[in-house]
């Protein structure tokens, strides 16, 4: 069953106008789309920005959004709608705290290979993916830059360029041993006469034992100190090491260059899927242009104007509720 959204400010904030929508019931699916001019960002810079807060202290659940193309059905919009951009933070226990970076070419989904840890707590926080033509990338958070590069390198969209050469072989007198024996050292005289155990030399017979009616009385034994084992030749470093073997990289002759890596043919929604076991995500302002300094003045301008009376408010609202634990 669907979860319904509630269009809210939430139970603290900054600023009581500004609402946005949260989720609202405990273990529900949820999914909300909208429609956009469409667009492709070919030869264009992408900005894609959100603010979200988890008011009830998430556990475990995402606060992602996508971007969809023109050619899905926004009436269908769920989990098994393809999408172009999946972007935003996910949460689930103490293994999962990052910002999902999801880029999809020719149906296949590539996540980035960069670790980016999101926010965790319950206020409001900026969360900005920014795709440039040049084919480099950063991701924002609250506007300050966490992670930048590039999309040839930080997602493996194509294949490698170079790649092992199959048809390398080892030569055969690749000498790869890093130690080998001593020849200098050899195993003393008479070491495998030593003896793994010896009679106890402080052992004493019994006053009483009887030889005749309890037989023939020998001392135990104890572990032999001066035993050492099997006898084992030192190593030392080789001196023809000539290191571990590598096939040498040629050309991959399945690589085929994309300069529009970075770009999407169409993209005509924004959707919010998502499952909550614990529900109190709430989306707000929401912007797509293709002007990174837009997007950071509205971020300041929205959440950077309140964020101080919202952090406020938020404290106020904790204040109380140790106030009615103790009461």
């Amino acid at each position: 069953m669907a979860g319904e959204w509630n269009h809210t400010s939430g139970k603290w904030n900054g600023d009581a106008e500004d609402k946005g929508i949260q989720t609202s019931e405990d273990y529900r699916f949820y999914a909300i789309s909208a429609e956009y001019p469409e667009f492709s960002n070919k030869d264009k810079t992408l900005v894609l920005q959100f603010s979200v807060k988890h008011e009830q202290k998430l556990d475990c659940g995402g606060g992602y959004v996508k971007l969809l193309g023109g050619d899905v059905d926004q009436k269908k919009f769920g989990g098994d709608t393809p999408y172009s951009i999946m972007f935003g933070p996910d949460i689930c226990g103490y293994s999962t705290k990052k910002v999902h970076t999801i880029l999809t070419k020719d149906g296949k989904n590539h996540l980035i290979k960069k670790d980016v840890p999101c926010e965790t707590d319950q206020l409001t926080h900026v969360y900005t993916l920014i795709i440039r033509p040049d084919a480099t990338y950063s991701i924002l958070i609250d506007n300050e830059e966490k992670q930048t590069g590039s999309v040839y390198e930080h997602w493996d969209i194509l294949p490698p360029k170079q790649i092992k050469d199959p048809e390398a072989k080892k030569p055969e007198d690749w000498d790869d041993k890093e130690y080998i024996p001593d020849p200098e050292d050899k195993k003393p005289e008479g070491y495998d006469d030593i003896p793994k155990e010896i009679p106890d030399p402080d052992a004493k017979k019994p006053e009483d034992w009887d030889d005749e009616e309890d037989g023939e009385w020998t001392a135990p034994t104890i572990p032999n100190p001066e035993y050492k084992g099997p006898w084992k030749q030192k190593k030392i470093k080789n001196p023809n090491y000539q290191g571990k073997w590598k096939a040498p990289m040629i050309d991959n002759p399945d690589f085929k260059d994309d300069p529009y890596i970075y770009a999407f043919d169409s993209l005509k929604y924004i959707g919010i899927e998502l499952w909550q076991v614990k529900s109190g995500t709430l989306f707000d302002n929401i912007i797509i242009t293709d002007d990174p300094a837009l997007a950071k003045t509205f971020a300041e301008e929205t959440w950077g104007k309140h964020k101080e009376a919202e952090k406020a408010a938020f404290d106020e609202a904790e204040k109380k509720k140790e106030e009615e634990v103790i009461f």
